[in-house]
């Protein structure tokens, strides 16, 4: 069974920082791209990162670019989101799932919402 565990949510405020974990077990966890997204109240999925198999490569949006930056350790199959200069409209819940088998990425996943394995999630808010 796939199981992604997020951690590390919290309510920072604006410029404050925060390292959100994920944790993932059930599958071969070096074959597959890993994607962070995220849903802001009351709106969409929204494409954060994706970290390549090999966490060499990483593609960022251009919303987080420079702030976020995401890496993995696939000994202890985690992958981790640093969060900098954050912002309120960071405020979100945050995702990391499960995405395409090595080789087989196609860029930015058009339908976000069939990322069907993924965590339960874990809150950032950001506020003063």
């Amino acid at each position: 069974e796939v199981r992604l565990m997020e951690t590390g949510g919290g309510t920072v405020q604006p410029g404050g920082s925060l390292t959100l974990s994920c944790a993932a077990s059930g599958f071969k966890f070096d074959d597959y791209y890993i994607t962070w997204i995220r849903q802001a109240p009351g709106k969409g999925l929204e494409w954060v990162s994706t970290i390549a198999p090999g966490g060499v490569t990483s593609f960022s949006s251009d919303s987080v670019l420079g702030r976020f930056s995401i890496r993995r350790d696939n000994a202890r199959k985690t992958v981790t989101l640093q969060l900098d200069s954050l912002q309120s409209d960071d405020t979100a819940m945050y995702y990391c799932t499960k995405d395409a088998f090595s080789g087989e990425w196609n860029g930015i996943p058009k339908d976000l919402t069939k990322l069907t394995d993924r965590g339960q999630g874990t809150q950032v808010t950001v506020s003063s």
